[in-house]
Parts: structure tokens; sequence; C-alpha cells
């Protein structure tokens, strides 16, 4: 069985003026971080020209596919018929974009699978996780 699921989407930048109309994203959930997951965008996507890529909650997108949900650095709310807007907000500005809401629902659903939601304690390295908080302090 896979420990990470990648699922390529369609995001729709929204902004006053847009280099580009749609951008590839990449939707990831990986099992040895249980409670996350991201989104990465491609250089030609980004202002800087690098991947730039947002780490949050399985369960805030979760959530936020059927209601808004977040107040942090990372907001999430229906839009419409089957879209969903996500915004991703840092000092430099506000990303907002728009994704299909089946595309985030199918990889939710995939997500879930692979590590149940409740259980993701579960599949957490405790022991590797407390080692490493200790290097970091010897």
């Amino acid at each position: 069985m896979p420990t990470v699921i990648e699922q390529a989407v369609q995001a729709r930048l929204v902004a006053s003026a847009p280099r580009m109309e749609t951008v590839p994203a990449t939707l990831r959930y990986d099992r040895e971080d249980p409670f996350a997951v991201s989104m990465a965008f491609p250089p030609p996507a980004t202002l800087e020209g690098v991947e730039v890529s947002w780490a949050f909650s399985r369960e805030l997108l979760t959530e936020g596919v059927d209601g808004p949900a977040g107040l942090g650095d990372v907001r999430v709310r229906p839009y419409g018929y089957d879209r969903t807007v996500v915004e991703f907000h840092a000092p430099e500005g506000v990303a907002v974009v728009h994704v299909r809401t089946s595309e985030l629902r199918h990889f939710l659903k995939r997500s879930q699978h692979l590590v149940p939601v409740g259980r993701e304690h579960q599949y957490l390295d405790w022991d590797q996780d407390l080692a490493e908080l200790l290097d970091d302090y010897a």
C-alpha cells in the first residue's frame, strides 16, 4: 500500500491582473505526516519563480469544502457550484485559487482510505519524533 498520495489539480488563480488563468497544482498527503496535506504550485505560477508549497491540516480542507473554515494563513470555503476557494495569506499578500470541489473530495477520500479520520495518531512515529526533538537540544 502506498504511503503518499499525490493528485494533480487545475487551480484558477483569482487576481486583479492574473498572469495565468489556470495554474497546475499538486495536492499531497503523506501517511508519515497524517494530520497534514499540502498544495504545491510550480515555478511559473509563483511570483518568485520557484515552487511554492503550503502545508495545512487535512481537517481544514475537509471542513472547507462544506463551509467556511480557517482563520490563519490558509482559509477554505465553498464557492458556487463545484468550486472551493483556497486562500493563502502571507506577508507578501494573499493568493486566492478556485479548485473543483469534486477533485478535492476525491483527494480527501483517497487520503481517508490511506489513514482513516480519527486514526491519524496510529501513524505517528513517537520514538522518532522524540529522538529528533532531543537531538535538537543536544
